[in-house]
Parts: C-alpha cells; structure tokens; sequence
C-alpha cells in the first residue's frame, strides 16, 4: 500500500501536486485539526495552504483550506510504480462518442439562443460523465503517476478532505502564480486537436474571439486594480492532446497579503463561465442542469510569503467508492455547432479517460 492510499484509508487530509516541467510531485498532508472552510475568496487574504475553491461556493462545497504540519515532501517513485505506469501507457484506447447525447442538446439548444437573442457574448457549457469505478484496476497513487507521466504540461494533481471528497485533474491553465513582487496570470481559450503531436498553426475566427473575449476581460479586471501587465500572445500551447490559445499576463503586486481579493476579481473567467460574468454565472447555474462542486473552481497552494501557484480545475474528475464522475466544457459564440462543441468535449473528456 503506498503512502497516498494510506492517507485515504484514514481519512486524513492531503495534497500531491506535480507542477508543469517538475520530474517530482510534492505532498502535503494535515494531521491535526480540521481543514479550514470559508465562503468567501476574501477570507484567503494572508493565508498560507492547499486551496480547493469551487465553481460556486455554498454550504455543500465551501472554499476549502488544507494547512499542512510541515513543508512539502517530495514524492518519490519506487521500481514498482514506475513499471505500472509504463504498463498503462500502452494500453490507451480512446472512445468518442460520435452525436451528442439528448441532455447535451437540450442544454445547447437554450444557451445557443441565449447568445444568438444577443442577451450574452460569450456561456460555456459543460458537461459530466460518470463511469464505473474498478477498484481492483489500479490504485489512486498510480492513476495519478500515469496522468503527470502523460502530462507534462499541465498542473497534476490528486488531493483529498472530508468536505471535497477526492479529485484528481491534470490542467493547463494558470489563474495566479508568482512570489515577492512578481505574478502572472493567463488567458486561455480557443480549442484544437495536436497534429502529429505538433501545435497547429491557423486557428479560425471563432477560436480566436472566444480567446480575445478572456484576454479583454483579464486586462479589465486587472486594470481596476490599478495593476498594469505587460502581455504576451496569443500563441498555441500544449493541453494534453490538445491546444490552447494562451496569452500571459505578467505584473508586480506591492501587497501578497491581498491575494484573496484579486482571486474574487479575476474567478470565474470567461474561460469558465462567460461575459457579460455575473449574468453568465448565474444563466449557467440556473440551465446547465447540474451542479458544477469544484470543477472550474481553481486549486493549488497559496503562500504569500513564499511561491503561490493556482490553477482553474479542468480535465478533472470526483472519485468516488464505486463511480467516477469526469467533467468537460467548451466555450460557445453565437457561430458555434452542436455537434462540434460535443466532439471538443469528446476530446477533454479523454484527459481522464485515458487513465481510468
């Protein structure tokens, strides 16, 4: 039994997390007192942990704050592992569904006309899957060494609480890194399939104002804080077996002890949810037809003293006993396609597929 699935067995609060370009995963753990629950991005003002933050925060699935006894410990594989994973990655047999499925189109059908009465620029839909869990298949601590040898550009991660349940994910998009005075944040959008393992090179209008609408919106909101960004982008990056558009906001913040709020501000993005934001949000949440808990919320650890890095939760899945439940959305304009918003989630959903 690994030290991961020993944790789980006492239920006992922790964190491994594999940053983008690390050969080692670190692991935090927390066994005294409870984690702490908030209910407002705010309150993580000056402090210092694991966060886990929602789509929408409410009494079932409050911001949550793991605060470990001491520093991360780098997670090392033995033989054994290394050999599991090795295994798994000849075995990847990806499945698409090829026409959408009823709930799906119901779902597209009232926010395509959302958009297309004008009402919004931009929702993003998005969808569950749940599948059978075989426990006999592989441990937790293998699923997530097969997913950050598969991923190397993405944050991976595995964490558990009692409030969360467990959530593995493997993504690529940043909502606030950095230490001392300097951070950045990214605005990601706009989907393509790698060719032969290559980022395209032509992306069409709709991938590239879906992407204009995140970078406009990140410009403003930082802007309102008086913080002014040098930018870089549009350019392709890696997502597992696809691509992003990604421009990279970098800045100086004079006050780490504010984090908190510059979070409020900048979460949901438009990545996530849509524009105008607070309609979206609240147009997603009364349509999509179920409730989103913590994908699309942001997670990682926090330390406004030291290194901060937190990302949105995508190409994630809830593990449960006998179930797991995957998530996947895409952005839709008012040009967007049933069937071609089905197949972009399709291809998200095959993050986490692959290694279940």
């Amino acid at each position: 039994m690994t030290i991961i699935d020993t944790l789980l067995e006492r239920k006992q609060p922790f964190a491994v997390y594999r940053l983008p370009g690390d050969k080692h995963p670190r692991l935090l753990t927390q066994t005294e007192g409870t984690v702490r629950q908030m209910y407002d991005l705010t309150e993580l003002n000056g402090q210092q942990g694991f966060v886990i933050a929602p789509f929408r925060t409410d009494k079932q699935t409050p911001i949550v704050l793991i605060q470990p006894d001491r520093p991360g410990q780098l997670l090392l594989p033995d033989r054994e592992e290394e050999d599991e994973d090795e295994d798994w990655r000849t075995q990847v047999n990806d499945v698409f569904r090829s026409t959408a499925s009823p709930e799906y189109a119901k779902c597209f059908s009232t926010f395509i006309q959302a958009l297309r009465n004008d009402t919004f620029d931009k929702l993003v839909l998005s969808r569950k899957l749940t599948v059978a869990r075989n426990r006999a298949d592989s441990s937790l601590s293998a699923l997530f060494r097969a997913a950050c040898k598969h991923y190397t550009y993405s944050y991976t991660y595995l964490c558990y609480t009692p409030q969360t349940g467990v959530w593995l994910g493997s993504t690529p998009e940043i909502i606030l890194s950095g230490e001392h005075e300097t951070w950045n944040t990214v605005a990601l959008a706009g989907t393509q399939p790698l060719l032969h393992g290559e980022l395209p090179r032509t992306w069409n209008e709709k991938n590239r104002k879906e992407q204009e609408y995140v970078t406009t919106y990140i410009r403003r909101q930082l802007l309102a804080l008086d913080i002014h960004a040098i930018e870089n982008g549009p350019y392709p990056a890696y997502a597992g077996a696809l691509s992003h558009l990604k421009t990279d906001f970098r800045f100086t913040l004079k006050d780490n002890r504010r984090l908190g709020e510059l979070l409020k501000v900048l979460h949901p993005t438009p990545a996530v949810c849509g524009l105008p934001k607070e309609e979206a949000y609240l147009f997603i949440q009364a349509n999509e037809g179920y409730d989103r808990r913590y994908y699309t919320g942001f997670i990682g650890w926090m330390d406004p003293q030291g290194r901060t890095d937190l990302y949105v939760n995508l190409r994630c899945m809830n593990i449960g006993e006998q179930e797991l439940t995957l998530y996947a959305g895409g952005g839709l304009l008012p040009s967007s396609e049933l069937e071609d918003e089905w197949q972009e989630t399709e291809k998200k959903l095959q993050t986490m597929r692959r290694i279940v």
